[in-house]
């Protein structure tokens, strides 16, 4: 490990789900959050934070690769299962990235740092075998090496939708139903109250998982080397909120805590994007940042700052449709490409939410009042909202000749953005996939090819396995599928750790075996193999 390895912050990622800033350090009065509000009290808060997506998978799979889900074909919801009662859409499939695209852990691998995941992934795509040294519930910085700079994710899983429903919650209400207050486009009713109440209660205990992360840094020495990101994957799992590009859906929380280089008691003003948390992380680990990803640095010394933040919807479970949004920091444009769909398509999971059955209750009956009518309304072609005078998006300005020149800014804006990084939601998906998976076969990434690299040593497989070669002597891997990435480990047993290969292998003495595996994103794994070297000292070869 070098000096600037060493000198390196370690950083650690807190990922929620679908949660809005319902915290108590962002002004909400119901919200039971010491650790989190702490946490902002020893950072800075970022409340113009925004996901690219109003849905997991299409917004994960943009924050571990830096790009945005329309760029490289994760941007539909739900690609890696079947649905129900849908079964002529082409799923299930894994998204295939163009070949140069990985995840930004790898680039954090290749700097030295131990990367881990506790352990929710979601890509739209099978992690490639680079992506995390650790992967699953075991997954924690303290497996590291001594010394080893670390990326570790941990991903509360309490504040999920589904975790509303009457039939998940895990312990009687501690949050009064009656001092919710819900956006006044959802039907005020005890059920909806009792809904949002049980996301506070979750939160509550997902602060609780909060605590205990920043316990264990401390406990380890490491919390002022330590940067800290606590963030949700993307807004509230409310009708109108999950799955829609309404603020509501992506606006996220979002804290920095780096001690001696980000202020402590901040709020910054700076319009920020999930997009940007990769390209961030390897700013601030001091790493170049491959010039394909197009989200941008909000952090270290490549920071910039954005003029604007994008967000799409598209097929989720068995609907298709398709949105872009575009938002400043005070107005947010819409574009409807289906203005003949209702809003309240059939989502069959999101049907299962109180919520949304106390909504087509009351729709059936005639009982819904005023705004509250609105996701029953015709979609318009265009919207447009003044955020900050409107933060619930209930009056549309499209039309309102006082915003024309604003009208016009945005709508150019995305067409500049739809043109420089490109949309896939324009491709049927049905093409889509087969041009991931000709023939609705999925590839397969070719196994690694040893190279012996000693001298007079033929540098060719064929010779692995005959007789012992002159120390020292370097084994080179070799990958013939284009983009794929390898790993390899010189232990035995399933338990054993793989290493990114980034360079030749170097043998000093005895015999080394060597198992290896290759992966490229959307591609099937390659097959592992394994050879075994004998290196001797040269004056008795």
């Amino acid at each position: 490990m070098t000096e600037r390895e060493l000198a390196r912050p370690n950083i650690l990622w807190i990922s929620l789900e679908d949660t809005s800033p319902r915290f108590g350090c962002y002004g909400d009065p119901l919200a039971r959050t010491p650790n989190i509000d702490k946490l902002a009290s020893e950072g800075t808060r970022f409340p113009l934070a925004f996901s690219t997506a109003g849905v997991c998978a299409p917004s994960r799979s943009a924050i571990i690769t830096g790009m945005y889900q329309t760029s490289i074909g994760t941007h539909h919801m739900r690609t890696t299962h079947t649905h129900a009662n849908s079964s002529e859409l082409p799923t299930p499939y894994h998204t295939v990235t163009p070949h140069y695209v990985k995840t930004f852990t790898e680039y954090l691998r290749a700097a030295g740092y131990y990367c881990t995941n506790n352990k929710k992934t979601d890509y739209q795509f099978e992690p490639p075998l680079t992506a995390w040294d650790e992967l699953g519930s075991h997954g924690h910085w303290r497996n590291r090496e001594r010394g080893q700079p670390f990326f570790s994710v941990f991903n509360p899983t309490l504040t999920h939708e589904s975790g509303m429903w009457p039939e998940k919650e895990r312990q009687p209400l501690q949050t009064d139903p009656d001092r919710v207050e819900l956006p006044p486009y959802l039907p005020n009713t005890r059920i909806a109250r009792e809904a949002l109440a049980r996301h506070y209660d979750n939160i509550a205990e997902a602060d609780k998982i909060v605590g205990r992360l920043l316990q264990q840094l401390e406990e380890d020495g490491l919390a002022d080397n330590t940067i800290v990101f606590l963030w949700s994957d993307h807004g509230e799992g409310l009708p109108r909120a999950k799955r829609w590009p309404y603020d509501a859906g992506i606006r996220v929380p979002l804290l920095v805590r780096w001690p001696g280089q980000v202020e402590p008691q901040a709020v910054s003003d700076q319009l920020v994007s999930l997009v940007d948390l990769g390209p961030t992380v390897l700013s601030c680990a001091g790493i170049d940042i491959p010039y394909h990803m197009q989200g941008q640095p909000f952090l270290g010394d490549r920071k910039q700052e954005r003029e604007y933040v994008f967000a799409s919807r598209d097929r989720y479970d068995q609907s298709y449709d398709m949105i872009r949004a575009i938002r400043d920091k005070k107005y947010k444009y819409i574009r409807n490409y289906y203005p003949d769909l209702p809003r309240m398509m059939w989502v069959s999971f999101n049907n299962q939410h109180p919520v949304q059955q106390e909504m087509w209750r009351l729709h059936r009956e005639g009982k819904l009042e005023g705004i509250q009518n609105l996701m029953f309304e015709k979609r318009p072609v265009e919207e447009l909202y003044d955020t900050e005078n409107d933060p619930h998006e209930l009056y549309n300005l499209a039309k309102d000749p006082n915003y024309r020149d604003k009208l016009a800014e945005l709508r150019n804006v995305l067409d500049e953005w739809l043109e420089q990084h490109g949309d896939m939601g324009k491709m049927d998906e049905g093409q889509m996939v087969a041009n991931f998976w000709p023939g609705g076969v999925q590839p397969q990434t070719a196994a690694p090819v040893y190279i012996p690299i000693a001298a007079g040593s033929p540098g060719i497989e064929a010779s692995l396995e005959g007789g012992a070669y002159p120390a020292p002597m370097l084994v080179q891997l070799y990958c013939a599928t284009q983009g794929a990435s390898i790993t390899y480990t010189t232990e035995t047993g399933g338990d054993a750790r793989w290493k990114l290969y980034t360079e030749p292998l170097r043998l000093t003495g005895g015999t080394t075996t060597i198992r290896v595996r290759a992966s490229r994103i959307g591609y099937k794994h390659s097959e592992e193999r394994s050879a075994s070297f004998t290196v001797g000292d040269p004056s008795f070869l």
